[in-house]
C-alpha cells in the first residue's frame, strides 16, 4: 500500500512539473514591487553619486546628511519637472484665460524678499537656503505660465534659474568655503530690489513709482562683473580654491553678462524709437518704419524743410 502511495505521488509531482513547463496561451500577470523598484533607484543613485565623485572628488564633510545634498537626483528631477511645467503649464493655458494672483504674487514676493535679507545678514551661515532658493524662484515661471506672460519665459530666464539651482547643488557638496559667499552675498541684495519691485508691481496705483527697473538689470550686471573680478583675482592669487571651478564659475558668469546685456539692450535700447513711431502726429508720413523728418535730420541737426 505504502508503494502504491509513493507511486501516485511521484507520479502526481511529475505531472505538475509538465504542466508548470507547458507554456500558457495567457500572458503573464506583472505584479508592481516598490521593494524591487526602490532597490533599481538606490543602485542609478548610487551610480550617478560615483560618478560625480570620481569627476569632483570627495564632497565636503560638513555638509553630509543636508537635505537634498547626499544625492543628486532630487535636484535633477525637480529641475526636470520645472521645464516640463512650462511647456505643460504654456498649453494648458492657452485657450484659458489668464489668472490674476495678486494675493498670491504679494506673499510670494514678500516672502523672497524677506527670505534674501535674512540670507544677506547671515550668508554664511546658511547658504543651504541660498541653495534651497534657487528651487522656490521656480514659482517666478510658474506664475508666468499661470498668467500668460509667455514673453517673460525668455531663454535668458529658463537658463538662469534651471543652471543655478543644479550649480549650487555642487558648490554646497565640494566647495562650501569662503570663495563661495561673495557671489550669493551681492545676488541677495539685488534680490531683496528685485522682489521689492515684483512686489510693488502687483498694485496697479504702484506702477507710476516703479521708474527704476531699467537700474535692476544694471545692477545685475554690476553683480556678474564684480563676481567676475573677486573670482579671477582667485586664479591671479591662489587661494587653495579649485581652479576649475573657478574657470568655471567665471566662464558661466561671462553668458549671464551677455544674456543681460542682450536683453538690456533689446528692452531699453529700442524703445525710445517705439516711442517716438507711437507719437507721430496723424498724417505723418512714414517710410519702412521711419518718418520723412527721421530722415531729415542728421547728427541733432534738423533741416528746415523738415521743421
Amino acid at each position: 500500500m505504502a508503494d502504491t502511495t509513493r507511486l501516485w505521488t511521484r507520479e502526481r509531482r511529475a505531472q505538475e512539473r509538465a504542466a508548470n513547463t507547458r507554456p500558457s496561451s495567457l500572458p503573464a500577470r506583472v505584479v508592481f514591487c516598490p521593494h524591487a523598484l526602490q532597490e533599481h533607484l538606490k543602485a542609478f543613485d548610487d551610480k550617478v553619486n560615483a560618478f560625480l565623485d570620481n569627476m569632483f572628488g570627495p564632497r565636503d564633510s560638513r555638509v553630509r546628511g543636508w537635505f537634498m545634498l547626499d544625492s543628486y537626483l532630487p535636484t535633477f528631477f525637480l529641475t526636470v519637472i520645472y521645464l516640463l511645467s512650462i511647456w505643460l503649464g504654456n498649453k494648458y493655458m492657452k485657450n484659458r484665460p489668464a489668472l490674476s494672483l495678486r494675493g498670491i504674487l504679494t506673499l510670494y514676493n514678500l516672502g523672497i524678499t524677506l527670505l534674501s535679507m535674512y540670507m544677506l545678514a547671515e550668508v554664511a551661515k546658511v547658504l543651504w537656503w541660498y541653495y534651497f532658493s534657487k528651487l522656490i524662484e521656480f514659482l517666478d515661471t510658474i506664475f508666468f505660465v499661470l498668467r500668460k506672460k509667455t514673453s517673460q519665459i525668455t531663454f535668458l530666464h529658463v537658463y538662469h534659474h534651471a543652471s543655478m539651482f543644479n550649480i549650487w547643488w555642487c558648490v554646497l557638496n565640494w566647495i562650501p568655503c569662503g570663495q563661495s559667499f561673495f557671489g550669493p552675498t551681492l545676488n541677495s541684495f539685488i534680490h531683496i530690489l528685485m522682489y521689492s519691485y515684483y512686489g510693488l508691481s502687483v498694485f496697479p496705483s504702484m506702477h507710476r513709482y516703479l521708474w527704476w527697473k531699467k537700474y535692476l538689470t544694471q545692477a545685475q550686471l554690476v553683480q556678474f562683473v564684480l563676481t567676475i573680478t573677486h573670482t579671477m583675482s582667485a586664479v591671479v592669487k591662489p587661494c587653495g580654491f579649485p581652479f576649475g571651478c573657478l574657470i568655471f564659475q567665471s566662464s558661466y558668469m561671462l553668458t549671464l553678462v551677455i544674456l543681460f546685456l542682450n536683453f538690456y539692450f533689446q528692452t531699453y535700447r529700442k524703445k525710445p524709437m517705439k516711442k517716438e513711431m507711437e507719437e507721430l502726429p496723424a498724417g505723418k508720413e512714414v517710410k519702412n518704419g521711419f518718418s520723412k523728418a527721421y530722415f531729415t535730420a542728421t547728427n541733432g541737426v534738423v533741416n528746415k524743410k523738415a521743421q
